[in-house]
């Protein structure tokens, strides 16, 4: 199959090379998958499940990437839930090889099955800003229905989830971003939005739950608008790959 790559750290991105590997065989709990759409964030390089295994070996050359859509292969022995032909999405985990490649193998837990009318790649852009938002609402934040969120960035990838799985859950949210955000955000359901370069921040009054992916100056004044008893979820992306 077609793979890409990675030997060595100091390259970064430049390093990332097109190469033909063996197929991966499914091991116990395991599927393969044919992977037809993928993603890939550059901070991968810097993580160090990109380069070594899980007791610190070097495991490279790697493939990596988390994130995919596809549709089931193989079983392994003992795997349950999933079947030949399936359409799948996930996360694969962080130091096994990953999903820039034509097949990938993952434990069966970390996938869930695709709707159909869901595409591919809609699919494999969804885990990693959908668990960061849905463990930030409700894992972390604690999220009632008919509480109000602030969602900082909501246009952007965390912040158009945020904004659709807090209304949903019934609560009541505004967005922020710059002015051409402010179209995106309501079409994804913010009730109201902020123009943080030109609207006053502190007018939107007391929130229940600030989910903040800017950090710096806007998290300091967001806090100040927290109800008692009230959460703010720093949201902002890691050095490093996130709690799945």
């Amino acid at each position: 199959m077609k793979a890409i790559v990675v030997t060595d750290q100091a390259a970064g991105t430049a390093g990332m090379t097109l190469v033909e590997r063996p197929e991966p065989p499914a091991a116990i709990n395991d599927v393969v998958v044919e992977v037809h759409a993928s993603g890939f964030v550059p901070t991968e390089m810097a993580w160090p499940s990109t380069w070594t295994d899980r007791r610190d070996r070097d495991r490279t050359p790697s493939i990596p990437g988390h994130e995919l859509a596809g549709v089931v292969t193989a079983l392994g022995y003992g795997t349950t839930g999933l079947s030949v032909g399936q359409r799948v999405f996930g996360l694969a985990d962080w130091y096994r090889d990953g999903t820039l490649a034509e097949y990938v193998a993952i434990e069966a837990r970390n996938l869930a099955p695709l709707p159909g009318e869901v595409d591919f790649t809609v699919g494999a852009s969804l885990p990693i800003s959908g668990l960061t938002a849905w463990q930030g609402l409700f894992q972390l934040g604690h999220l009632q229905a008919g509480q109000s969120v602030l969602a900082h960035g909501a246009a952007g990838a965390v912040g158009t989830m945020v904004t659709q799985l807090a209304r949903e859950f019934g609560a009541y949210v505004i967005g922020t971003g710059r002015a051409a955000d402010r179209q995106k955000a309501l079409d994804f359901g913010a009730q109201e939005f902020v123009d943080l370069d030109n609207d006053a921040l502190e007018d939107v009054g007391g929130i229940d739950l600030v989910f903040d992916v800017i950090g710096g100056d806007i998290q300091k004044r967001s806090a100040g608008l927290i109800r008692a008893g009230g959460t703010l979820v720093p949201g902002r992306p890691r050095r490093g790959p996130p709690t799945a």
